[in-house]
């Protein structure tokens, strides 16, 4: 089968490999749909984070179950699914919590390789979400939104609920990707009145305002500090939405919020200390974590696209081929595209 490798900072490749087999009773074998590059893919695709050469890539997409293990009764051969990247197992603390994120009983010594015709997936008895009818009973901006759900669309959903995000609560957003911009839906679904996006593009500050966006500050640091207090009378947001990860957005963040606000951090951390004085002395919450994505898509965000509630496919701005993976990676990382989609399988 084809699947994408990354090969050094700069470059992924497709290659021809072996096509996945169950390994446990409790895998599945999916065949891919469509998949997504995703902007933490980014961090080693530009060489700020590490990741070993010839490695597979991936880790959002549907698909169409193939084959499943002995141990595996939710979902059958021929099932269209949403493919998590969270692979919880459905019967730990962390999942029977909700925070299928967070689940010990993965593998977490394999990559990801969702950006391939085909995939192994582990404990797919409950970590797989089942979509009603097959692909071709759906419209292309439909089972784009449905590819939102594997990641993305339920990161931003976490960072919202992280947050406490509320009835006519104002909520700041950090970052303008996909996950930032799935960060507005889900303040607009959990009720927030006020929602104040921090955007420096023209096409991602459109789409901020089309999902729910009332202001948009293009400034960063201090800067945007003073505008976000000049907005809310000084008295700081209600929630803010930690979307990027960098220190310099969790410090913004910091000191945006009101005094007892809640931060939900979703951005990948890219420090390794914090000092927690000013969250102390602000009575300020920071939560957040990896996203709860098959809770969160079984509790809300299925049905919320099924009704046309949310439209998060919007994210996708230029489509691919799996052929043209490293278009697909470039586009992404020259800011030509807000997010790549992969047709793999029609």
């Amino acid at each position: 089968m084809k699947a994408s490798r990354f090969i050094k900072p700069g470059e992924v490749r497709i290659e021809t490999v072996p096509k996945p087999t169950l390994e446990k009773d409790t895998d599945a074998v999916l065949k891919i749909v469509r998949a997504s590059v995703c902007g933490s893919d980014l961090w080693w695709y530009r060489g700020i984070s590490q990741r070993p050469s010839n490695s597979p890539t991936g880790h959002e997409a549907i698909g169409i179950v193939e084959q499943v293990g002995k141990k595996v009764t939710n979902v059958q051969p021929g099932d269209f699914v949403i493919i998590p990247f969270t692979h919880g197992c459905g019967h730990c603390a962390a999942c029977k919590a909700g925070f299928d994120g967070s689940c010990p009983n993965r593998d977490r010594s394999k990559p990801a390789a969702y950006q391939a015709e085909y995939l192994r997936y582990e404990n797919a008895n409950w970590g797989l979400v089942k979509l009603p009818g097959q692909p071709d009973d759906y419209s292309d901006e439909m089972l784009n939104s449905f590819v939102t759900l594997a990641d993305v669309m339920a990161t931003g959903f976490h960072a919202a609920k992280s947050a406490e995000v509320k009835p006519q609560d104002t909520v700041v957003v950090i970052g303008d990707g996909a996950v930032g911009l799935s960060g507005i839906i889900s303040a607009k679904l959990l009720g927030a009145t006020r929602i104040i996006a921090m955007s420096r593009h023209a096409d991602r500050q459109t789409l901020a305002k089309e999902f729910g966006a009332s202001e948009i500050i293009e400034d960063r640091g201090s800067a945007a500090v003073a505008k976000i207090m000049e907005l809310t009378n000084d008295a700081g947001a209600d929630a803010i939405l930690e979307c990027v990860g960098s220190n310099e957005s969790v410090d913004t963040a910091i000191a945006a919020a009101r005094p007892g606000a809640v931060i939900g951090r979703v951005g990948i951390p890219q420090r390794k200390d914090l000092d927690t004085s000013q969250l102390f002395h602000n009575n300020i919450g920071l939560r957040g974590g990896t996203a709860s994505v098959t809770t969160y898509d079984r509790e809300l965000l299925v049905q919320a696209v099924l009704d046309h509630k949310i439209n998060p496919g919007k994210v996708f701005t230029k489509s691919f081929t799996l052929n043209e993976i490293q278009a697909a990676y470039q586009a992404m990382d020259q800011r030509k595209a807000i997010k790549s989609l992969l047709i793999v399988n029609h």
